[in-house]
């Protein structure tokens, strides 16, 4: 629970109809943001700031939209996201807000984050202000510390900004728009920049300048080649092209593809980190005729910034693909194909360097028809939570494929997860899906509640029981699992996936369901399509957290009744279901060309259900499948969770029981008992004339 008397900004009682005195007196807004509900109380000072009438604003954030640009509001949410992940008690950050007369005004805000006992952020307190005039007043001091050399402070804070901006550059593209799109280039009088980057004892360019510029045989050159870039790379010295004349007479090779250009000078840089060439970056001119001594310190200073970042960026990227891979390796490598059901599965990295997460889905093709659909998330965000969602995906599928129930392969996999002697636990929901019947049994281990498309387009989200999550059930002696069931109708469409798809800052996880709800109704039909729109979203969303998602959607009865099987799952004290079951066996026997043995096999069938029932606590599914090889046979199966071996007994002249074995060892050519995980499947065969032609 949240401590609401333990505010470090504490709000007097009628707030916000009278904001806080000393806050009014400072011209500070104030805000109370429940992110539970999602709503975010403003008081007037707040709405001033803003720009905003109290009649335009709901409490909801995203009325605050049209007057935060874009971008400043991407870089806001990233910041408060982090800061609401990370465990911090508060933020800061400045940006700036688009009034209603389109001027730009640099706004500050400060936030509290109370979080309740388990450390889940519930409750924002801040302050919101005006900060247009304290920047301004630091501008202009700046400017008055050099009057004298107006065009030495231009350019140093040219360099200074740029370093700024690069110090948030996470790849090599984002070192290079830091330099095309924040004027770090034009402001130096350049109009185009060259880059490469040195690999393996060459340079591959990886920005070629003006559109149109690039020359044929220069995307990967050797350093021993006559260009600008490998010179400086291989002297680790500057290189200052003061006239088109120059540039002519040094580069024969590289000046007759560019004349086009109207180049008149140019400076390319080698860019070094830790005494070690990592690329060469060229400025072109077309207004410029040498460099002075001034200017060259500029330079260098400013590629000595861009050789770190880039070193940085290029570590980044290394270490991400490294763990990407790592990543991959532990999912799935490919998706098998289930007969009855169509599967799409995705997954996009949110994290950051080697912060991967331990989301996972999994196919598991199960006997009889059935397919078994797992979707997870191992707490954490690193090698080690890869590491551990690795080991539990392959004991889950072993355990399902075992035959163990579903609510058996959670309690198992929860005691191996807890047995690695590791501090992590993971949510988890694993579906069994009989593809015949359309049954779904699911367990949930502190995952979030599957959803169903409708054949019509609408989105239902199912309420299913759950236990703890995986490695906590096992710690706290609460192994038993609920088992929820309920029947995917064909055409419906089974939606499986982790919480970085459904959570968003600000938004509770109801708030989010619904959200995803409307989305996957809206979407198109095919499951890839759908999968690619919904994954589409994350990355518009731009969240750190990994996403797995599941769709599986069952295929029509007819596709399947081709197949020559048929299951039917009877629960106990159903008397419908064994009605049903009753009658498909005797359509199957008939359609099927069982001819003067069909009497004999649906009495075999009968028996073997009713024993099931009779015997067992649990429910019986029963299958029907044609065996071709030297004789046609038809085979029945029928499975229940009881371990106990059926026993043969003698019935007395007026026994009513006792009589079902021996019918089936007289009627049937074959029979017997497999195990079946923690249960067991009696079977039988019956020799059939080939159906006729």
């Amino acid at each position: 629970m949240v401590d609401r008397g333990a505010n470090a900004l504490s709000l007097p009682d009628d707030w916000p109809a009278h904001p806080d005195p000393i806050l009014a007196l400072n011209r500070m807004g104030s805000f109370d943001w429940d992110l539970d509900n999602g709503v975010m109380r403003m008081d007037a000072l707040a709405h001033e700031i803003f720009d905003v009438r109290p009649e335009e604003y709901t409490g909801r954030p995203q009325d605050l939209a049209p007057r935060v640009p874009p971008d400043e509001a991407h870089r806001l949410d990233m910041h408060v996201s982090r800061s609401l992940k990370d465990g911090s008690e508060n933020y800061g950050a400045y940006f700036r807000v688009r009034r209603r007369d389109g001027t730009l005004r640099w706004t500050h805000t400060q936030g509290c984050i109370q979080r309740d006992g388990t450390g889940r952020p519930r409750r924002v307190i801040g302050i919101v202000r005006d900060a247009t005039r304290e920047l301004g007043e630091a501008r202009e001091r700046r400017e008055q510390t050099a009057p004298d050399d107006e065009a030495r402070r231009r350019q140093t804070n040219v360099v200074q900004l740029t370093t700024a901006a690069l110090a948030h550059a996470r790849t090599v593209r984002d070192v290079i728009d830091v330099l095309e799109n924040n004027q770090g280039v034009t402001s130096l009088g350049a109009t185009s920049l060259v880059m490469g980057l040195v690999e393996a004892g060459r340079i591959r360019l990886v920005a070629e300048g003006p559109k149109g510029s690039f020359v044929p045989g220069t995307l990967v050159t050797h350093l021993d080649e006559q260009y600008p870039m490998s010179e400086v790379v291989r002297t680790l010295t500057p290189r200052y092209i003061e006239s088109p004349e120059e540039f002519a007479a040094s580069y024969p090779l590289l000046w007759p593809h560019i004349t086009g250009l109207g180049i008149t000078s140019a400076a390319y840089l080698p860019l070094i980190a830790q005494g070690r060439p990592v690329g060469a970056m060229g400025l072109l001119y077309g207004d410029r005729h040498g460099f002075s001594a001034q200017d060259r310190n500029v330079l260098v200073a400013l590629g000595s910034s861009i050789g770190q970042s880039l070193r940085r960026a290029m570590f980044y990227e290394q270490e991400k693909d490294l763990a990407q891979d790592l990543q991959q390796a532990m999912l799935p490598r490919s998706i098998p194909d289930v007969p009855g059901a169509d599967v799409a599965v995705r997954y996009r990295s949110g994290s950051l360097g080697r912060e991967i997460g331990g989301d996972w889905y999994d196919v598991i093709p199960l006997p009889g028809g059935r397919v078994g659909a797992v979707i997870g998330d191992v707490q954490g965000h690193d090698t080690y939570a890869a590491a551990v969602m690795g080991q539990l995906r392959i004991v889950l599928r072993a355990y399902a494929a075992e035959g163990h129930t579903p609510a058996a392969v959670m309690a198992r996999a929860s005691v191996f997860l807890h047995e690695l002697d590791t501090e992590r636990f993971a949510t988890c929901l694993y579906a069994e899906i009989d593809l015949a019947t359309g049954v779904v049994q699911a367990v949930r281990a502190g995952h979030i509640d599957p959803l169903v498309r409708d054949t019509d387009g609408s989105c239902r989200r199912l309420s299913v029981e759950g236990g703890l999550p995986l490695g906590l059930s096992a710690l706290f002696g609460r192994l038993e699992y609920p088992v929820g069931t309920f029947e995917l109708d064909p055409g419906q469409t089974l939606l499986l996936c982790t919480d970085g798809l459904v959570e968003q800052p600000g938004i509770d996880l109801d708030e989010g369901m619904r959200i995803l709800r409307a989305l996957v109704a809206t979407g198109p039909a095919d499951v890839r399509d759908l999968a690619d729109r919904l994954i589409d979203v994350a990355e518009e969303r731009g969240g750190e957290d990994d996403v797995a998602l599941l769709l599986l959607r069952r295929m029509s009865v007819a596709a399947r009744r081709s197949e020559g099987r048929l299951r039917q799952h009877v629960g106990p004290g159903d008397p419908e279901a064994l009605t049903g079951a009753r009658h498909m066996v005797r359509a199957a026997v008939r359609a099927w060309g069982a001819g003067d043995r069909a009497d004999e096999i649906e009495l075999v069938a009968d028996e073997l259900v009713t024993n099931a029932l009779l015997h067992t606590e649990g429910a019986a599914i029963v299958t029907l499948r044609v065996l071709t090889g030297p004789d046609r046979r038809l085979r029945v199966e029928v499975e229940d969770a009881s371990s106990a071996l059926p026993r043969r007994r003698e019935a007395g002249e007026s026994g009513v029981s006792g009589r079902g074995l021996l019918l089936v060892d007289r009627l049937a050519d074959m029979w017997g008992v497999e195990a079946r995980g923690g249960g067991k499947c009696v079977w039988c065969e019956f020799v059939v004339a080939d159906r006729p032609r």
